[in-house]
């Protein structure tokens, strides 16, 4: 049976599905897991959205803060799940494992960031989407893997993006070595005028503020853009901003802030659902509601 055959099995009827992914054209020996939500009343021509989670590799609590959007707006929720002792650290999965552990360039078809296309392809091969682009939202360490997708690999199988609390960003700068910029991975001139073109919004939680923990990044580079992810966020958008000045180019990043949310993946995936499909943020007081209760996952 093929991958295609299994995962259209998998997908057959509404509710959770988990599947693993052998991406044939990646690293045989790193496949990912999908852990996906098909809801009632379905059709292969309603939206998709990939789901990116955080450093806890917990793609399946990423797909269930997704579920009561999925339901409501008739989504197939997808996150592709990059297990720890597969994608160990920040350089295999928010980093992409571009590189060898010797700094050396590792396949360009062996990149994390090559798989959510793949995935995508996947779900067109199986009959389970029409073939429009879908959409992707990675939260915390998935926000650091999209817009470092975003900054080296086409996007066209993504309609719009929202990288959520990032910990850090790789700054639109040819000349600054990766992760801090876009040096010395082969990404050229055109990658970095598509990135400051694409439709990405940088969405932040206002109270994302922390400025230690185990989980924020504290290089020097990382400190550089801001004491915390709020900070940062805004650090990012408005290099991007300027470099398009500069440039003379289209620019169509947008920062959208959120009230009374920290670093909670529960609280942003439905802020970022509500921005996508009913054109607004949640009323503040849910926010504040939501703020208080800190139920979500990294």
């Amino acid at each position: 049976m093929t991958f295609a055959s299994r995962l259209a099995l998998a997908l057959a009827a509404p509710g959770r599905a988990s599947i693993l992914f052998e991406d044939p054209a990646g690293d045989p020996a790193r496949p990912v897991m999908l852990h996906a939500y098909r809801p009632e009343n379905w059709k292969p021509e309603a939206r998709v959205v990939l789901v990116m989670h955080g450093m806890g590799r917990n793609g399946d609590e990423y797909r269930d803060f997704w579920i009561e959007a999925a339901e409501r707006h008739r989504l197939l929720i997808v996150a592709p799940t990059f297990p720890a002792d597969l994608f160990p650290g920040a350089e295999t999965y928010n980093n992409g494992f571009v590189l060898s552990e010797d700094g050396s360039l590792r396949s360009p078809a062996w990149r994390g960031y090559r798989i959510p296309a793949r995935v995508l392809a996947a779900l067109r091969e199986a009959g389970l989407t029409d073939g429009r682009p879908a959409l992707i939202f990675g939260h915390s360490a998935g926000g650091q893997f999209l817009h470092r997708m975003l900054s080296t690999e086409p996007a066209d199988s993504f309609e719009a993006a929202i990288a959520g609390n990032p910990g850090w960003f790789t700054l639109p700068d040819l000349g600054r070595p990766f992760p801090a910029g876009l040096g010395g991975i082969g990404a050229t001139e055109a990658d970095l005028e598509r990135l400051l073109a694409y439709p990405l919004t940088i969405l932040s939680g206002e109270a994302d503020t922390e400025t230690s923990g185990p989980s924020l990044p504290s290089q020097p580079e990382a400190v550089a853009q801001g004491p915390h992810r709020f900070a940062r966020a805004l650090s990012y958008f408005e290099a991007g901003r300027a470099e398009a000045a500069r440039r003379g180019l289209p620019f169509g990043w947008r920062r959208v802030t959120v009230p009374h949310i920290g670093h909670d993946g529960a609280a942003m995936s439905r802020a970022a659902a509500s921005l996508w499909f009913e054109g607004r943020l949640p009323p503040e007081s849910l926010l504040a509601e939501w703020g208080r209760a800190k139920q979500g996952a990294l």
